[in-house]
This record gives C-alpha cells, structure tokens and sequence, in this order.
C-alpha cells in the first residue's frame, strides 16, 4: 500500500502546492501553558518547535514550505478556554494541524468541539486518558503517549517488585485523574493487592488536611499520588509529610518533573514513579540535538517533538498540509517498513518519502502507533536519591 502512496504523493508533488499561501503552512501547538502542569508545558512546546524548525531548515517541504507555530493555552483544566483557543487557531490563523493537546480532557474537549468539526488532525503527546483510544474522531486523532491502561499496568509491576502490596490511591478530580486511578486499581487488585482508599481531590486548594486525614486512616504502605505536580498532587504530599501520615509515595506522569524535586528534594527519597520514556537509541540523538536549550528529559517533551514531526513527515506523503489528506498517513510513517528515521534526520525522511521510498519514523520515543493511532507504551522507572529524580529502568 505504501508503494501505492508514494506514487500518489509524487504526483501530488509534481503537481505543486497551488493551496499553499506564502509557502507557509501554520501548526498549532495548544498546551497548558498555564495551569496544574505549567512547569512541564515550556519544554514541550520547545520540543515540538524543534521538529519544526528542523523540517523548515531543510527546505524540503513540498515546495520548500515553511512551517510556523501558533501557540495557545488550553489551561490543562478549562474545557470552554481550550475550545475557544483551538477554535482561534483554526479560524484565525488558518492552522493545519493541531500538536496537542496536553490533559485528557481538554483534549477530548477540543477534538469534539473543534478539531472534527473542522476536520483538523491532532496528535497529543500527553493525554492519555484510556477514554481517548474509543473517542469519536474521524480518523483525526493521534497520540504518541501510550493510554493509561498501559501505565496502570506498569505502576502494579512497580510496586508488586518492591513488595508493596497494598497502597492508598488520591486522583485529581477529572478525566485523567479518574482514567488513570481505575486503570490502576483494576490492574492492582487483579495482581493481588490491596488499596486501601481511592479518593478524588480537588486542585486549587490552600489545605489538603482532610483529605490527608482520609488518606492516613484508611493506611497503606504507600501513597500513590495521579495528580499535577503544579497543582493539588503537590499539596496533598506536602501536607502528607507535614503531617507525619506517609512519608513514601508513587508518582504516576503528571507529578515527574524538576519541580517535584524542587518541592521535596530528599524529603521524599525511596519514592517511585513512572513517566512514558525511552532508553532507544532516539532519545540520546534529541537530548544531543537540545544541548541546553530546554529540559530534553522532562515529561512528554520528547514526545511532543515526535508528534509534530510525525504530522509534517504525513504532509509530505500525502502531497498537501490538509488535514483530510494527511491523516490517512500518519500510520504509515509511523511504522514498518521503511528506513528508520531518528531525531535530526528530518530532512533525510523527506526526501525518502518524495522520491517514493518508506520511512519507519523511531524518533525520540521508539515509535510505534497501534489501534486507534495511539503509542504502543514505553516507560522510564524512576526513584527519589539523595532529592533527585533518577532512573531505574525501562519498561
């Protein structure tokens, strides 16, 4: 079938880009850049701009296309603000394609009430509420972070290795927080554990007491946390140690990141935690390729400089930037068979694919879609030394 698409996209090129304006072609990158995951949303936004400006550089684009990124704040939390900001995007700024967005359920927001209306392609590097893999999406949505059906999974692997077998669980209020929380106590008790209490919190709160004290009665051996390290999950451990009620935590994605270490540092030595991550040959390539220049290990940044990247790889396959074009593309140059395509080598994929070859685009994360258009799942087990994040393994 690639072979079939390939000839197709090189008519296409032939043909010229007559629905390009000014050669550019706008993308739009729809974050939290306020909001429960601030501290984690510049570094993702940067990784993302660097595909970008990787892919513009090369001058290999369809016709030498440029590519632009047109920020906007989905707030993590406010579904209404997020429609609105995507719906500016798409009517305002002409975008062809949305990398984005962050929380399950702005992005469930912004895909039902912006992105399939408009026909708009998404690929979200973060939001991995299971409820997205059945979504309504015309074929539009993609994510290169794995559900959280996976990551429940890999937390009971955690804990059950450690001989921790029977934990309090605190979730923050919403979909990702609900998703992740019942992926995991399915995945746990299945295992063999116990939990002892699974409890919503609200974020945005000055005391965590209460919920602390629910948390502290009903006991564990550790207190597993699926909550925004920006917002109420960092409350609740904070309140948790002042309070003497648990003084060991497991941290699912949404609490890693340098400002948990900020936060705690040793306070919280002998906690675990997981995040989606690599050890692939990619991920060295991209933390090579960004120096200094932003955070290349904080959560979901490598991620988003895939997302991004495996949309403009889509465009040049289907010969246009329109997104009922390009989405039918995403898989395939996404996985086999093809040459295999790692951070830095954009320009190379391009060129590949214009002269009618396949590319397996490895990236920054191992890549690698499944299903409805979601990653297959690898994740970086870390634990608290001496008050700083560091790595166990990969799963």
């Amino acid at each position: 079938m690639k072979k079939l698409l390939a000839t197709t996209t090189a008519l296409a090129l032939g043909a010229g880009a007559a629905w390009a304006q000014d050669n550019e072609v706008k993308i739009g990158i729809i974050l939290g850049f306020t909001g429960p995951i601030e501290s984690l949303t510049p570094h993702m936004a940067a990784g993302a701009e660097m595909a970008m400006s990787e892919v513009s550089e090369s001058g290999k684009l369809l016709d030498g296309m440029t590519v632009t990124p047109v920020r906007a704040d989905s707030t993590c939390i406010d579904a209404g603000a997020a429609t609105a900001a995507a719906e500016r995007l798409i009517t305002s700024e002409g975008i062809k394609g949305i990398m984005g967005a962050d929380c399950s359920g702005v992005t469930g927001a912004i895909l039902s009430n912006a992105a399939v209306p408009n026909g708009i392609v998404m690929i979200s590097p973060s939001a991995t509420s299971p409820a997205l893999s059945t979504a309504e999406d015309d074929g539009l949505f993609f994510r290169t972070a794995p559900s959280d059906a996976r990551q429940g999974v890999v937390m009971t692997e955690i804990l059950m290795e450690r001989g921790i077998e029977e934990v309090a669980v605190t979730y923050t209020n919403n979909d990702y927080g609900k998703g992740l929380a019942d992926s995991f106590a399915a995945a746990f008790e299945e295992a063999g554990g116990t939990i002892t209490i699974n409890a919503a919190h609200e974020d945005g709160k000055a005391d965590y007491s209460a919920e602390v004290g629910a948390l502290a009665s009903a006991g564990g051996d550790r207190l597993v946390v699926a909550g925004y390290v920006d917002q109420g999950g960092s409350g609740i451990v904070r309140s948790a140690l002042d309070s003497g009620a648990f003084d060991s935590f497991h941290f699912p994605d949404g609490m890693i990141g340098s400002q948990l270490e900020a936060n705690f540092g040793s306070e919280v030595d002998g906690s675990t935690g997981q995040h989606p991550g690599t050890d692939s040959p990619g991920v060295a390539k991209f933390e090579e390729m960004v120096g200094d220049s932003f955070e290349a290990t904080s959560p979901f940044a490598p991620e988003s400089y895939d997302a991004a990247a495996l949309m403009m790889l889509a465009m040049q396959a289907a010969g246009s930037v329109e997104s009922a074009d390009y989405k039918e593309h995403i898989m395939d140059v996404a996985n086999e068979p093809g040459e295999k395509i790692y951070p830095g080598e954009l320009a190379k994929a391009l060129e590949i694919i214009a002269e009618g070859g396949d590319i397996d685009y490895v990236g920054a994360t191992a890549v690698e879609l499944i299903g409805p258009g979601e990653s297959a799942g690898n994740y970086r087990e870390i634990e608290f030394k001496d008050g700083a994040i560091t790595t166990v393994k990969y799963r």
